[in-house]
Parts: C-alpha cells; sequence; structure tokens
C-alpha cells in the first residue's frame, strides 16, 4: 500500500479527495490536514510516500510546503492539486520540487492519472499546466520576469486582490492584523502601487488571480 498525505485547506475539498483516494486500491490515507504548518508537521511525522498538496494555504504556502518536504522527507512525491495554474506559481512549485500539476478543474479521471503517474516515479502534466508551459516557451521574457515579493507577500497580495479584509486575512493565514499590515506596506512599497485597485490589477496582471 502505498501510503498518501492530503494537504488541503478547504475541507468539503479535502473529504471529497480522501474519499475518492481511500477506493483505489493500492493507496492508504495516513494523514488529512487543513493548513500548511500543520501539513508540513505531519509529513515530517509520518513519512508518506506522495503528497496531495494544495497552494493557496493557510500559515505556510503550497511552495513553503514544499520546500520544507524536500528538505525534511527525501523521496516524497507531491502532486499538486490546485485552481491556480498561473505562470508565476507554476515555475515556484516546479523549482520547489514537485513532480506534478493537476488542475481542479480537470476532474478525478486525470487526478488518478496524475496519481498512479507521480507515484510510480514519474511525472505528470495536466493539460492546463502543459497549455501554461507552452505559453512560458513561447514568451520567455515573460517567464522570466520576477514578481520582487516573498511567496507570504504574493499570499497575502492574491488574498487582497480577492477582497477579503485584514481581519479576514489574518485569520486565514493564522498571524496578527498587525503582520498584515506590515505585509501589505512592504507589498505597496516595493511595487510602488498605493491602493486596493492597483494592487488588484497588478495581481491580475501577473496571473496572481483569474477573472474567471
Amino acid at each position: 500500500m502505498k501510503s498518501v498525505v492530503i494537504i488541503e485547506d478547504q475541507t468539503a475539498i479535502r473529504e471529497m479527495v480522501s474519499e475518492f483516494i481511500s477506493m483505489l486500491p493500492g493507496y492508504e490515507i495516513v494523514g488529512s490536514f487543513g493548513t500548511g504548518e500543520e501539513g508540513l508537521q505531519g509529513c515530517i511525522k509520518l513519512k508518506p510516500e506522495t503528497v496531495i498538496l494544495d497552494v493557496g494555504l493557510p500559515e505556510l504556502s503550497g511552495t513553503e510546503v514544499l520546500r520544507g518536504l524536500t528538505l525534511h522527507v527525501p523521496g516524497v512525491k507531491v502532486l499538486v492539486f490546485s485552481g491556480r495554474a498561473s505562470s508565476a506559481n507554476i515555475r515556484e512549485l516546479l523549482s520547489a520540487g514537485a513532480q506534478g500539476y493537476v488542475d481542479k478543474m480537470d476532474g478525478f479521471d486525470e487526478f488518478k492519472k496524475a496519481l498512479d503517474i507521480i507515484s510510480g516515479g514519474g511525472t505528470f502534466i495536466g493539460p492546463k499546466m502543459a497549455s501554461v508551459m507552452r505559453s512560458l516557451i513561447l514568451n520567455p521574457d515573460a517567464a522570466s520576469s520576477e514578481i520582487p515579493l516573498s511567496d507570504r507577500e504574493k499570499q497575502i497580495l492574491q488574498l487582497v486582490a480577492e477582497s477579503f479584509s485584514t481581519k479576514e486575512i489574518a485569520a486565514r493565514l493564522n498571524i496578527s492584523v498587525r503582520t498584515v499590515d506590515n505585509h501589505r506596506t512592504n507589498i505597496m512599497r516595493k511595487l510602488n502601487l498605493h491602493d486596493v485597485a492597483a494592487l488588484t490589477r497588478y495581481a491580475i496582471k501577473h496571473e496572481l488571480i483569474s477573472l474567471t
């Protein structure tokens, strides 16, 4: 039996994925976590063979979790299962050690195919990710332009652009309101932007959020 841990902050999706994997022969769910920090610490303890990882997690981002897994759980295979297939986060996830990416809109048939390939030691690129990667190859200038923000700042910028209040962001990420305010100030300073509308336009332009 191949051991699997799920790290997904949306309870309904986490339970659906867990139930689906539990019905597949040859797999065993050994842990299920709703935050990045809990997920990372759980994986360090449980040492699963495969991790199903969302990107937008409370406490630690998916990229931060990936880097922690690479460091503390060598050999673990990570399948990113998310709905944010932008060029920016895909480059981060691949460089951080992900073996594959399946978009949440691709369905469970695609998910099962990816899980089997990843668990067997291969790599998998879902249709949406393949499309984004083709865009990166065709437009290398866009691919090389880096957003001058930390993972946490990108996460907060995304939430600001999605109209979450400072208190809501603090609660979602399990940090203080003051810390969120400090991050917002640093984001505005780094990007030379001075209001939420400008931050939202920037997030859309750099594919940190989607209009669909």
